[in-house]
């Protein structure tokens, strides 16, 4: 695979909200973005969703040449994938239906096009094996939803991705303002995922075991730890607790309590009867505010975040 070919023109595969997502990020880049998916009214949902998205994109900024108009859409895979840089493939997460994708993509693409895939629960050792040709070409490049507004993207590849490949794609996704986090191994569910599961574990327990309510636990965490993972992670925020000591007293003050803490961490089964107190509690908790309201005060949040955010960085 050469590195110099210059990635201006992707190609979408499925369009539903991360397919969407990932195209609006794309053409508010000022790329070329052809989409393909066979499901009804497919085309007219994805003009409606990147039209709805595209306030927020001009307000963190558009790339020059940035344009809805850029968007071109088909419902024959071959007509999209004509003249793709690097393609980007958002379908149901079931091995059998990759692989074979992975198989049509292979024979459809020249050898040095980037298949990337959003996949958040799959391997890629698993999927590329689909790709018999030129299985070197595959990779994980999972985002976090919504990623035309979340910057994190986590680049995995399997066991037979060529380190070229991981370097391209990483280079990519960080030139159009992506934070890349790359997996030395393949875990299920990644990074990202996995820490939002180890939470979403303990804060289940805690509701059903009547600790506290949902209000009260989603109050405890966005404005307490939540607030502070905002500006920097874990490990970061530990070395800044431990004062002047750093992480190194950070961990002669808490190992104690925290493993302590750790043999009291709940394991909650989701029976129908656990999962009908938390819904019970969650619309508690939304009152009357629709799915569309809380997205909307999420999006106007987060666009705040990350202007103060990247006025903030430092120049790396």
């Amino acid at each position: 695979m050469t590195d110099t070919k210059p990635i201006r023109r992707i190609a979408i595969i499925g369009t539903g909200v991360i397919g969407a997502s990932w195209s609006s990020l794309f053409l508010a880049k000022g790329l070329q973005v052809v989409a393909t998916d066979i499901a009804p009214n497919a085309e007219a949902a994805l003009r409606k969703f990147v039209a709805t998205a595209w306030p927020a994109l001009e307000r963190l900024g558009l790339s020059p040449g940035a344009s809805q108009s850029n968007l071109k859409f088909t419902p024959d895979i071959a007509q999209a994938l004509t003249g793709a840089d690097l393609v980007q493939e958002n379908g149901p997460e079931r091995i059998e239906f990759k692989q074979k994708l992975y198989g049509q993509l292979d024979e459809l693409l020249p050898p040095d096009v980037i298949i990337a895939s959003s996949s958040s629960g799959l391997t890629m050792s698993e999927i590329q094996k689909g790709a018999a040709s030129h299985p070197e070409r595959c990779v994980i490049a999972h985002p976090f939803n919504p990623p035309h507004l979340i910057p994190l993207t986590e680049i995995v590849g399997g066991a037979k991705t060529s380190e070229a490949t991981i370097r391209r794609a990483a280079e990519f996704y960080t030139s159009i303002g992506q934070r890349t986090v790359r997996l030395n191994k393949e875990m299920p569910g990644h990074v990202a995922n996995r820490l939002q599961a180890a939470l979403s574990r303990e804060v289940y327990y805690l509701v059903a075991e009547g600790v506290v309510s949902a209000a009260d636990v989603d109050t405890a965490l966005s404005w307490g730890p939540g607030l502070r993972w905002g500006v920097m992670g874990s490990l970061m925020l530990n070395h800044l607790g431990g004062g002047p000591g750093g992480i190194e007293h950070f961990f002669q003050q808490f190992t104690g309590p925290m493993t302590a803490w750790w043999k009291t961490l709940g394991s909650p089964v989701l029976t129908p009867e656990v999962q009908k107190k938390l819904i019970d509690s969650v619309h508690a908790e939304a009152g009357s505010r629709t799915i569309a309201e809380l997205e909307a005060e999420r999006d106007e949040v987060l666009l705040g975040l990350i202007e103060l955010r990247k006025k903030a960085a430092k120049p790396s």
